[in-house]
């Protein structure tokens, strides 16, 4: 288990609202879409990251973590588990106080270092299970 019911609750509800999501793009049959739907309508901002840096639910997107301009709460994962450790050491690097790795998105490394950098970090779950399942965020 690589994160426990009072993280996952913490990210959610404390950690702050602004997420930025690796791999959103507007391609709607990606689970990336779906998940920000969910994430936009229990109140959190949703920031696409994606090469393309289209715009997705009406937020500007951006190439990389990098790239925006402004602080980033939480870093939300959505690529090969292969890419995601540069993801996390991205997101440490860019100030974000917490990673999310998407289900099926492991790294234990990348999970160690970001830990070891202080951050909150979920690895192999979905914020769009997990809001309803921890209520009261409903």
């Amino acid at each position: 288990m690589y994160a426990d019911d009072d993280t996952v609750r913490e990210i959610l509800q404390d950690t702050g609202d602004t997420w930025a999501v690796v791999g959103l793009s507007t391609n709607r049959s990606r689970a990336a879409y779906g998940v920000a739907e969910v994430l936009k309508r229990f109140g959190k901002r949703v920031v696409p990251v994606h090469p393309k840096a289209e715009p997705v639910h009406g937020e500007q997107g951006y190439a990389s973590l990098a790239d925006i301009p402004f602080p980033v709460d939480v870093v939300d994962v959505f690529v090969n588990s292969d890419l995601a450790g540069a993801v996390a050491d991205e997101a440490v690097a860019a100030g974000a106080k917490a990673v999310w790795f998407q289900l099926g998105v492991i790294d234990e490394q990348a999970y160690d270092r970001t830990r070891a950098a202080g951050l909150a970090m979920v690895m192999d779950r979905c914020p769009a299970i997990e809001i309803p399942r921890l209520s009261p965020l409903r």
